[in-house]
């Protein structure tokens, strides 16, 4: 129902900021969106249900491809550090011989923070050669490689005699050049949105010094980590809990601040959240559509750092679908969503550009009915294959072997990135 609520001030936009910061609100007004196209409301996209088991064949193809036995993994950064058959999380472990669950669950949410936040787009002509092994890696998997790399030398830590963290003065001081050497870049090598990846380093670094009380002292990531899981003692007993949900609630909260979307209600950053004129919402939150993107990658890719660490996270499936351009060229490709105008293929698009924010809804809202199919077709319950296994399985190598099939891996849609959305 829409809302004529006309509040102000400081309280109101807390308010409004606290409801965006859930995934509750992305599925809602995600919802909303693929009810408008469906009754021939949308601008810009046609829903063709007839299509949906056709993109759950896809997914199930893919997923049968990878994992033939069906024992699927979560949806998570860590399965591109296994690029080329290579163990490197072993790798990490062998250098931290003999610390308790505590110090090595900390190296690895350090590690995964660093590397998400480095995950944008590479662009089509980047590549990254492992020195160790020779292989040559592309994309997200050169990005997650080359950051593992990056953090084993200690990049970004300020502490020399402790390499294997990230820490606020460590970030605060990287040097854009220093980043562009370890990820190999050169005028033939171009990474798109290589001083944007900088820059969000940098703020993090000025956000955890800030935060004292999140972060540590020494402003690390893992904090995040201690925050959650203190209150169940500083050794962490194998009964801790917590939600997907609420690791990524501190993430919204705690991290507002480095987003360079200039989106915001009141002085509060918004992040990943963008207007769309269909959206109804209460009070200062009418109008606007959260994704989230960035944070819950980087929450599906904590949901391991924190078992190994001794911590039960509960309630998955409270996440969504990541809207980007693999999962989002998934429902186009496959012919589930289809432009109205082929045109708008060939232009160039904001993020913030209303087709932008309506592809990224749509694919939220269709992949857990796509999710529902898979199911179907494999026989196994949502227990047994959550979101997050079906993503994996997936719904992104489906979107990246489509794009291949039918663009050379390019996406269905040219959005201006920053490295920082998509």
């Amino acid at each position: 129902m829409g809302s004529t609520y006309l509040g102000s001030g400081q309280g109101d936009a807390e308010v409004a900021a606290s409801l965006l910061r859930s995934t509750t609100a992305v599925r809602e007004r995600a919802a909303q969106l693929l009810t408008r196209a469906r009754n021939g409301e949308s601008s810009w996209f046609v829903v063709d249900d007839g299509f949906l088991d056709a993109a759950a064949n896809e997914v199930v193809a893919a997923t049968r491809k990878r994992y033939p036995k069906l024992h699927v993994p979560l949806h998570s950064r860590w399965r591109h550090f296994e690029a080329g058959g290579v163990d490197r999380k072993a790798q990490l472990e062998s250098m931290l011989p003999g610390s308790p669950h505590t110090l090595r669950a900390h190296a690895m949410v350090d590690l995964t923070f660093v590397s998400v936040l480095l995950d944008g787009g590479a662009g089509a002509d980047w590549k990254y050669v492992e020195p160790a092994t020779g292989q040559t890696f592309t994309r997200s998997e050169g990005l997650a490689v080359a950051s593992f790399h990056a953090f084993m030398a200690g990049m970004f830590s300020s502490d020399k005699d402790r390499p294997l963290q990230v820490d606020s003065q460590g970030l605060r001081g990287l040097v854009t050049d220093h980043l562009a050497s370890a990820f190999q870049v050169s005028e033939g090598n171009p990474l798109v949105g290589l001083e944007q990846r900088a820059i969000l380093l940098r703020r993090l670094g000025e956000v955890m010094a800030e935060q004292p009380e999140v972060f540590g002292e020494d402003g690390r990531p893992a904090g995040i980590f201690d925050m959650i899981v203190t209150p169940l003692g500083p050794d962490v007993p194998h009964t801790a809990d917590v939600t997907a949900h609420g690791i990524l609630s501190q993430i919204l909260i705690s991290l507002s601040a480095i987003w360079p979307a200039g989106n915001a209600i009141g002085n509060l950053p918004l992040g990943d959240c963008w207007r769309h004129a269909a959206i109804r919402g209460d009070g200062l939150s009418d109008g606007w559509m959260p994704f989230h993107k960035l944070s819950q990658w980087l929450t599906y890719s904590l949901l391991e750092p924190f078992e190994w660490g001794g911590v039960k996270v509960r309630n998955v499936d409270a996440l969504t679908a990541l809207p980007e351009y693999r999962n989002g060229g998934l429902m186009i490709d496959s012919g589930l969503l289809r432009l109205r105008d082929e045109a708008s293929a060939v232009q160039i698009w904001q993020p913030g550009d209303e087709i932008i924010v309506e592809w990224r809804a749509l694919t939220v809202a269709l992949m857990d009915e796509v999710a529902g199919a898979v199911r179907g077709q494999l026989r196994l319950n949502a227990d047994k294959f959550p979101l997050a296994r079906v993503l994996e399985g997936g719904t992104w190598a489906a979107g990246r072997e489509l794009a291949q099939r039918h663009r050379g891996g390019l996406p269905p849609l040219k959005v201006a990135s920053d490295a920082t959305v998509f």
